[in-house]
């Protein structure tokens, strides 16, 4: 048991991404601080947000696979593509999910105000714009680059 956690904290790899992960959830809990001048610990395991966790922790995975194993390598080829698919639904397929959400909630509460019925929300912040992708994906480079010499 004492040799698998030893493998564990000692795999650069999965330690750079989860610490990038952490990361972003950190700095999207201290920018919805600021923003809503309140702490919601919903924030640190939510989804949704700025900046991508989603596109941070994959950025973070395929760049030190890469310097890890080589850009040449499988491994990077299949946490490259991981990565795109990962945004690519972040961006496109949750977003527009929260978005109907909204909608959804809008019109439970408008038929709660007429009494006929008890709303359940939906969760809104499932997905994330574009830039928020982009600015994860861009917080996943750059940390990763670094951490991946500093560990």
């Amino acid at each position: 048991m004492n040799s698998v956690i030893q493998e564990l904290i000692s795999n650069k790899v999965l330690l750079v991404t989860l610490l990038v992960w952490i990361l972003a959830q950190t700095i999207k809990v201290i920018i919805g601080v600021i923003n809503q001048k309140k702490f919601d610990f919903k924030w640190f395991i939510g989804t949704g947000g700025m900046p991508s966790s989603h596109a941070a922790g994959v950025t973070a995975l395929a760049t030190t696979c890469g310097i890890h194993l080589g850009f040449d390598s499988v491994t990077f080829a299949l946490a490259a593509v991981f990565a795109m698919v990962t945004m690519f639904d972040a961006q496109g397929v949750r977003w527009a999910t929260g978005q109907q959400a909204q909608i959804l909630n809008k019109i439970l509460d408008d038929i709660y105000w007429r009494g006929k019925v008890e709303p359940q929300y939906l969760k809104e912040l499932v997905g994330h714009t574009p830039v928020q992708v982009f600015a994860g994906s861009l917080l996943g480079l750059i940390v990763s680059i670094f951490l991946y010499y500093k560990l």
